[in-house]
């Protein structure tokens, strides 16, 4: 794989540096694929009918530790999920096939660019209105980015209360029932030879790289959340509460450790299950040591032509 030098670290631009016939606005056609990953996606033409479940238990002793110096920092509501996007974003800097999607029936990758996207809740009660609140990050971001970002984002949406997604939704509402079945097969059409426009592609919840939702904040276990058929998000990631656990060392003391569960959905035709377990591994280092998150990676790797 080419490796690519991080000089600068300024926002990522929307629109890709180099564009081939066939690529989309949103991502590029991964060309040098073997044979059998070239013909998955014509066998298994639904990202329901790939989908891939994996369910991980992370000690987070060292995390926490690292959250409660970023809290005493000044970054007030600093927590896991910065650090598990930063984290993706990591893996993504590494394993570049992860920012891959299927559209078309043809693999997709993103080039220099990561669209994040998570759910929030205005206020924590049950009537309170969800929004999905989407950004976009280059792969060398660190913790602080991701939170400063996202800071920004949802500062901004509880300000004027309605996302551009939410506006969008609205308009899209505005049409009558079985008007607004064919609008969305229309857009589906669209999507699938690569035709929907960038602004819509840019506000969608359904299209991106990587969705995250948090149980804990619900006090629950994490679920398996099942992929979108509409759109492109190849992998969708839930944790749960933390949960603490004694466990006896072998010289007969007691030590006391915190756990939490995180869930992946994963569209297995992006990659093969050696590169998915190769990035479980790597995740896992970083877990041990988050502090090293905070340093941008010297290389991020392209993904092949």
């Amino acid at each position: 794989m080419e490796e690519k030098k991080i000089e600068e670290r300024e926002r990522i631009p929307d629109k890709m540096k180099r564009r081939r016939l066939g690529d989309r606005n949103d991502g590029r056609v991964v060309r040098s694929l073997s044979p059998m990953a070239k013909l998955v996606p014509y066998i298994m033409k639904e990202r329901s009918d790939s989908q891939n479940y994996i369910r991980e238990t992370f000690c987070v002793d060292t995390v926490l530790e690292y959250i409660n110096k970023k809290r005493r920092e000044g970054y007030a509501g600093f927590g896991f999920m910065h650090v598990m996007i930063a984290l993706y974003l990591r893996c993504v800097a590494e394993y570049p096939a992860l920012n891959r999607f299927i559209a078309g029936q043809k693999v997709y990758t993103r080039d220099g660019y990561v669209e994040v996207i998570l759910t929030i809740k205005k206020e924590m009660v049950l009537d309170s209105p969800d929004t999905v609140v989407k950004a976009t990050f280059r792969p060398d971001a660190t913790p602080i980015d991701v939170y400063n970002e996202f800071t920004r984002i949802i500062e901004g949406y509880r300000e004027v209360k309605n996302s551009n997604f939410d506006k969008t939704a609205k308009i899209i509402n505005y049409i009558p029932g079985l008007l607004k079945k064919f609008t969305i097969g229309f857009l589906q059409f669209l999507d699938y030879f690569g035709l929907l426009p960038r602004f819509l592609t840019r506000i969608s919840p359904f299209h991106g790289s990587f969705f995250i939702t948090s149980m804990g904040s619900l006090g629950i276990p994490p679920i398996y959340h099942h992929l979108y058929n509409f759109g492109n998000v190849p992998i969708f990631c839930s944790f749960g509460i933390k949960q603490r656990k004694y466990e006896l060392n072998r010289d007969g003391s007691v030590e006391e450790h915190s756990y939490i569960d995180v869930t992946f959905v994963l569209d297995e035709r992006i990659c093969d299950g050696y590169y998915f377990a190769s990035t479980l591994k790597y995740m896992k280092r970083f877990l041990r040591e988050p502090w090293k998150l905070d340093t941008p990676p010297e290389v991020v790797r392209r993904d092949i032509d």
